[in-house]
């Protein structure tokens, strides 16, 4: 072999692959590594010290009967919260309420702030003054929309009682908030309102993404409305409705102050969240353990809930 093809033979068999790095390269690897990892710890610690720490806390509780008090000792006591979550009617008829509440909300927040969206996309009047008033829902906190909507619903005094009764609609006054037939309905008309400013947001933000191209040749095909967001919109902004409706499930499903303020859980337990349940065992009567079990198991079912919705979303834009 001569030294022309042995060189040949030396360049294609090390071609592709770096030559090793000398020891100051791989100090000055692990010089530029720390400095990231410098650089990141202000954002790390306060998500390990206030969310994964207590995380890691309530799951470890959930194997235990840890309970309020200070004479109290804690005792590991296995799946034993478990098996007792299995036989609690109380929790299931919660869990039961959670999901309807959280999906009708999540649906309802979808169609309305859907069709705002579309509206204030449009080269309308006074559409800055829209999109600023419509986001006013989502700048008031939790519990000042609660106490407001306490008055619109109040029995003798609130403002829908009057209205109703002026438009002949009703005879006598409503108490809204603590009927059995009627309270988990209007609180699902106070989640939808104060939380669809931000699934409008999303949904507007996705709009204008939609190449205008794509809806003028739409357009001057002869498509009309309906048929131009069927075939150009909707495919356009659906990874942004699965992602928005994921998390709208998952924040509406983990509600707790505005149904805590509206009613406490009230009537009868009939708008009792998950949520509201867990913290009653905890902080009312100091079971701990048995509420941390509570949020373990929930967590899991939330989890299998999503997982199968987004794998059928996915299957779907992939066929």
């Amino acid at each position: 072999m001569s030294l022309t093809a042995a060189r040949g033979n030396d360049a294609a068999g090390h071609r592709g692959t770096p030559p090793p790095r000398t020891p100051e390269q791989r100090k000055r690897a692990l010089g530029l590594d720390r400095g990231a990892w410098f650089l990141l710890a202000p954002a790390l610690i306060p998500i390990l010290v206030l969310s994964v720490g207590p995380l890691l806390y309530g799951f470890s509780l959930a194997f235990t009967d840890s309970q309020a008090g200070r004479t109290t000792t804690t005792q590991f006591t296995g799946l034993a919260n478990f098996f007792d979550l299995l036989h609690d009617s109380l929790f299931w008829e919660s869990f039961r309420i959670g999901i309807i509440w959280a999906v009708s909300v999540t649906v309802l927040q979808f169609v309305m702030a859907l069709g705002l969206a579309l509206l204030l996309n449009e080269n309308l009047r006074f559409r800055w003054l829209a999109r600023t008033l419509a986001l006013v829902p989502w700048a008031m906190p939790e519990v000042v929309v609660g106490i407001m909507w306490r008055l619109v619903y109040h029995p003798d005094a609130g403002i829908l009682n009057k209205t109703l009764m002026q438009l002949h609609l009703i005879s006598d006054n409503v108490d809204w908030l603590t009927s059995l037939s009627v309270a988990l309905p209007a609180v699902i008309v106070v989640g939808v309102w104060a939380g669809m400013p931000q699934t409008t947001v999303v949904l507007l933000a996705g709009l204008q993404n939609v190449p205008v191209e794509l809806k003028e040749a739409a357009h001057l095909d002869g498509a009309g409305m309906w048929r131009r967001f069927t075939t150009v919109t909707w495919p356009a902004i659906k990874p942004v409705v699965v992602a928005v409706t994921a998390l709208n499930f998952i924040w509406n499903f983990n509600s707790f102050g505005l149904v805590y303020v509206l009613t406490q859980g009230g009537p009868g337990g009939k708008t009792r969240l998950p949520m509201l349940f867990s913290y009653e065992e905890a902080f009312k009567y100091g079971q701990f353990g048995y509420a941390a079990a509570m949020g373990l198991v929930m967590v899991a079912l939330i989890a299998v809930l999503l997982t199968a919705f987004l794998r059928k979303k996915l299957k779907e834009e992939t066929a």
